[in-house]
C-alpha cells in the first residue's frame, strides 16, 4: 500500500547545496507552495554519483556534457533510476523542478554550447518523469 500523497521536489529548490557550482537555488514562493505539504526533495545528479561542487553540465544532442567535452550518461542514467526507484512506494502528487537543469527542467534547457542560449526541451530526469505520467512543474511557474 502506498504511503500518503508528497510532492517530490528539486532539493536545491529548498536550499540544498547540491547544485554544480556548490550553491542551490533556494525559492521562497516553492518554499511558501509546500509549506504544508509533504515533501519528498530528489537531486538525481548527486543521487547518480556527481560531487558538489562539478564541472556544470548541459545537454548536447540528448546526452548530458561538460564545458570540456565529458559525457555523464552513466551518472545520470543512474541517478535517474536510483531517483525513481525511490519514488516506488510514494504516492507523488506531482513534481516541482528546478527551471533550465540537465536533469530538472521542464520547460527549457540550455542548449549545449555552455553560451547561456536556452532552447525548448526537459532535463532528463524531467523527461523520465513525463514518460512514467507524473505531472511536473517548473519552478519558475509557482506564483507567490
Amino acid at each position: 500500500m502506498k504511503n500518503k500523497r508528497c510532492i517530490l521536489v528539486s532539493a536545491c529548490l529548498l536550499g540544498e547545496n547540491c547544485k554544480y557550482n556548490g550553491g542551490n537555488n533556494y525559492n521562497q514562493a516553492v518554499i511558501d507552495f509546500v509549506a504544508d505539504k509533504d515533501v519528498l526533495a530528489v537531486c538525481p545528479e548527486v543521487a547518480g554519483g556527481l560531487p558538489v561542487p562539478r564541472e556544470p553540465v548541459e545537454i548536447l544532442k540528448g546526452r548530458p556534457c561538460d564545458v570540456n567535452g565529458n559525457f555523464y550518461d552513466k551518472e545520470f542514467q543512474v541517478g535517474i533510476d536510483r531517483t525513481l526507484s525511490s519514488l516506488a512506494e510514494k504516492n507523488i502528487d506531482f513534481a516541482i523542478l528546478q527551471s533550465r537543469s540537465p536533469s530538472c527542467g521542464v520547460n527549457q534547457i540550455y542548449d549545449g554550447r555552455f553560451t547561456g542560449r536556452k532552447i525548448e526541451g526537459s532535463g532528463l530526469f524531467a523527461q523520465a518523469l513525463k514518460k512514467r505520467g507524473y505531472r511536473v512543474i517548473d519552478a519558475e511557474d509557482i506564483i507567490k
